[in-house]
């Protein structure tokens, strides 16, 4: 099996992003690791399933990395949260103070509504259309 287990998301601070990560959007901390650089290794996992994709939070390190958060794909829907029961997870994230910057709509593809992040990277809330 193959399946792309990590994605790197350029924040400013790890323990600012974890409390987002992990609070807001209600994901699980798989790991927070020193490295020898001074570094963390910092993986939340949005779910249970540890087949999900998970992000890796990665603190910029330099004026260029600092430049790219919160625009890590040019103003684009750069993430996609998949969910089962997009009312309660709208409400939910709507209450624990999440940016929607639209009204939830139904597409051919699913409900969906475009959030932001705390640094303002664009996700997609996204419950897929049944077969």
């Amino acid at each position: 099996m193959r399946r792309i287990a990590l994605v790197t998301l350029v924040v400013d601070d790890y323990d600012e992003a974890i409390g987002f990560y992990t609070g807001a959007l209600g994901f699980r901390l798989a790991e927070d690791s020193p490295r020898p650089d001074g570094s963390r290794w910092v993986v939340v996992e949005p779910g249970g399933d540890r087949a999900a994709t998970a992000l890796l939070l990665a603190r910029a390190k330099d004026g260029a990395q600092r430049a790219r958060v919160g625009d890590q794909t040019g103003g684009r829907v750069g993430f996609f949260l998949h969910t089962d029961d997009f009312a309660r997870d709208h409400a939910r994230l709507t209450s624990a103070g999440v940016t929607f910057l639209e009204e939830p709509r139904t597409e051919a593809y699913g409900t969906v509504a475009v959030f932001r992040d705390l640094y303002g990277n664009r996700w997609d809330l996204l419950q897929p259309a049944t077969a």
